[in-house]
């Protein structure tokens, strides 16, 4: 049986046992390690969409170009998914306590390093090793919910674990932007430190040591580390740099892709021929983790994809700064703070799939809602699809992690948080590499399809064009050429906007069908109760 399983052992047995007055006290640490550990979580899902927020202003403080200046989020991104699906074992090796607060302590040791950072190479390197302390506390959190936690309790737990996953992407820009704006771009990585000293705090204090299992070094399964290391981290770079490379028009891209498909095709029969597998892929058949999954999956693309999206079209159409994006943006976060402290009682009077089934509906509702935008779409237009898709996101998370591990064992645990919460992260990659290339397409078939009707032979054009010509011509252009041609170009980019808002219209629908999508493989899953047993299949 793993170590995972119960740290706090004592918690477990403490109803058992012959020192029942003891109970509230482990009980309470119990609790205390849970809300640590999904603080620490909190800060690292945070940190994304943080960073993401001030991505300019850091490129331009440290001499980064626009193109290479995305590292700083690659990186990250790449570290942390590599070691997501490692914490299970690692926390094995070296224990719980030990792994858990190392990494809590790196993670904010790194932070502050990057906002010392004087140039491009340093922050890549620094926001590598932030995203690989960062990554460990994810899964971490999760694992201790579902191993810690009496059934009873867990969507408590759970509810907590949605604040990182499904609140922290939605805040993030809105504290970024803010703290940008006001403060510097330094205080997006110093505002780390208070409540992650809290977090080890508590982590200190609440987390029993245990003996480490270095023999477990010997015993892992390298094969499988490796060639899911090596997948994960080309799959990861492909998402995130194929668009700006033009995808498969790069040999760069071509050659990241096939490695990344060849390691992952090897990690997985490594794993499923393995005696100790790094993970038990074989949860995936189980019926309701593997819908479960499926769902997770995408609502991770739409999660992730309307951040990336939201942001794009605010500062590209409405000409928003950072700051008054992260305010339209807080009306996505905001109702979930009241709503999600709410889900676990609603997970004691209905049944959790049909709270599943009303939240995915209302997110797919919120992007429906975007599809038909105009000009002047912008703060109060976009009001109500994000309080509704605040309500949505707030209703999925906590029952859809309790139905889809509902019956697994303890030592799978590990392995299933880790396959959930790397799964959520991959679709939010698969997401916004499909959205940018969506969107880059769909803008040029728009624009393609406008200029048809902006032709010169129309008369509606001809007169649009004397009107700017005269516009130009009162307002100091003296030539008549310069001002026609000054016209034709205004005349374009009036297309071209009207495009880009038609295409960002297109992002949502498509957003919105993969919610429905995911609606359907949350319909399939079984009534949580009828696992009980545990290890249903």
């Amino acid at each position: 049986m793993t170590t995972l399983q119960p740290t706090l052992n004592a918690a477990s047995s403490a109803d058992l046992g012959p020192k029942p007055a003891a109970a509230p006290s482990i009980l309470a640490k119990t609790w205390i390690a849970v809300v640590g550990a999904n603080l620490g979580a909190f800060m690292a899902v945070l940190n994304i969409q943080i960073v993401n927020a001030s991505l300019a202003d850091i490129q331009g403080a440290i001499g980064a170009g626009i193109d290479d200046g995305g590292w700083i989020s690659t990186s990250y991104l790449v570290a942390e998914i590599v070691v997501i699906p490692l914490s299970g074992w690692l926390a094995q090796v070296f224990s719980v306590r030990r792994y858990l607060l190392t990494n809590a302590v790196l993670f904010l040791v790194f932070s502050a390093a990057c906002a010392l950072a004087h140039d491009l190479p340093q922050m890549i390197a620094l926001r590598a090793v932030q995203g690989f302390t960062g990554g460990v506390l994810i899964p971490m959190a999760f694992t201790l919910i579902i191993t810690l936690l009496p059934k009873a309790k867990q969507p408590i737990g759970l509810a907590l674990f949605a604040l990182s996953a499904t609140f922290a992407p939605a805040i993030g820009p809105t504290i970024g932007g803010y703290l940008t704006e006001n403060w510097g771009w330094q205080y997006i990585f110093y505002v780390n430190l208070v409540p992650g000293a809290i977090m080890v705090g508590m982590l200190y204090f609440s987390l029993e040591a245990k003996p480490m299992k270095l023999s477990l070094l010997r015993e892992g399964d390298w094969p499988g580390i490796i060639t899911m290391a090596i997948g994960l981290s080309a799959l990861q770079t492909v998402l995130e740099e194929g668009n700006k490379d033009d995808w498969f028009g790069s040999p760069f891209i071509v050659r990241l892709s096939v490695i990344a498909a060849v390691a992952l095709v090897a990690f997985i029969v490594i794993e499923l021929t393995a005696n100790k597998p790094l993970l038990n892929l074989r949860l995936l058949l189980r019926r309701n983790f593997g819908f479960g999954m499926l769902a997770n999956f995408l609502l991770g693309t739409a999660l992730y994809g309307s951040v990336f999206i939201l942001p794009q079209y605010l500062s590209r159409i409405q000409g928003y700064n950072a700051e008054q994006i992260g305010m339209v943006l807080a009306w996505t976060g905001l109702p979930q703070l009241v709503l999600i402290p709410l889900v676990p009682r609603l997970m004691q009077r209905f049944d959790p799939r049909i709270i599943i089934g009303v939240g995915f509906t209302l997110f797919a509702a919120s992007n429906f809602m975007n599809i038909y935008m105009t000009n002047d779409y912008a703060t109060d237009q976009l009001f109500w699809p994000n309080i509704v898709r605040a309500i949505g996101q707030a209703l999925v998370m906590a029952p859809l992690s309790a139905v889809a591990t509902a019956g697994i064992e303890a030592e799978n645990a590990g392995s299933a948080s880790g396959l959930f919460n790397m799964m959520r992260n991959l679709g939010g990659a698969v997401g916004i590499a499909l959205l940018q290339t969506l969107l880059t397409k769909r803008e040029q078939y728009h624009s393609d399809v406008l200029m048809q009707s902006v032709s010169l032979l129309e008369q509606a054009t001809r007169t649009r064009i004397e009107q700017l010509t005269q516009y130009f011509m009162s307002h100091g252009v003296a030539d008549h050429a310069d001002a026609t041609h000054r016209a034709i170009v205004a005349v374009g980019r009036i297309v071209q906007k009207q495009a880009y808002i038609l295409a960002f219209s297109d992002t949502f629908y498509v957003m919105g069908v993969a919610l429905i999508v995911a609606l359907f493989a949350a319909a399939l899953l079984k009534k949580p109760n009828a696992l009980a047993g545990g290890g249903a299949h």
